[in-house]
């Protein structure tokens, strides 16, 4: 993936950090989760959760991100792994997660995970002035009229 895609992706995921995550062999549905990011880590995502929510589990897991504008799309797969470093969960730790944690971080039902991406696909709508009239006018649109698209590690 080209530099441009992967910061206009963590850009944009940045402004609108939900991530519908499920779990691959799971039956269950996706459910929307707020990621925590590091600036310098674009290999991990981190999520705090309770012990007994459905990606609990961890292991193989698939996350699609839509962000606010609909300008970027993601579908990243990984693994969910129990986070233990102590300081990236204290770094983590805000007023958002506390509100839906209200007994605090030290709460022994209160989990954080660690989404350690292996691969990606990621999508940027950013058509073309040609492609946006083409569109409204009901004309074929070209794939490189549309944006850009791209795969591997995000």
């Amino acid at each position: 993936m080209d530099k441009d895609t992967r910061e206009t992706f963590w850009k944009a995921f940045q402004d609108s950090p939900f991530i519908m995550m499920r779990l691959e062999n799971s039956n269950e549905h996706a459910e929307p989760m707020t990621a925590q990011l590091d600036r310098d880590a674009h290999h991990a995502i981190w999520f705090f959760l309770a012990r007994d929510n459905r990606i609990a589990a961890g292991g193989a897991a698939m996350g699609q991100v839509a962000t606010k504008g609909h300008d970027v799309f993601a579908c990243i797969s990984g693994n969910l792994v129990e986070e233990t470093d102590t300081s990236i969960r204290e770094n983590q730790w805000n007023q958002v997660v506390e509100s839906w944690f209200p007994n605090g971080k030290n709460d022994p039902n209160v989990l954080m995970l660690r989404f350690d991406i292996n691969d990606s696909e990621v999508w940027i709508s950013d058509m073309s002035i040609k492609g946006k009239f083409k569109m409204l006018t009901g004309m074929p649109i070209k794939p490189g009229e549309a944006g850009e698209h791209a795969t591997g590690p995000v």
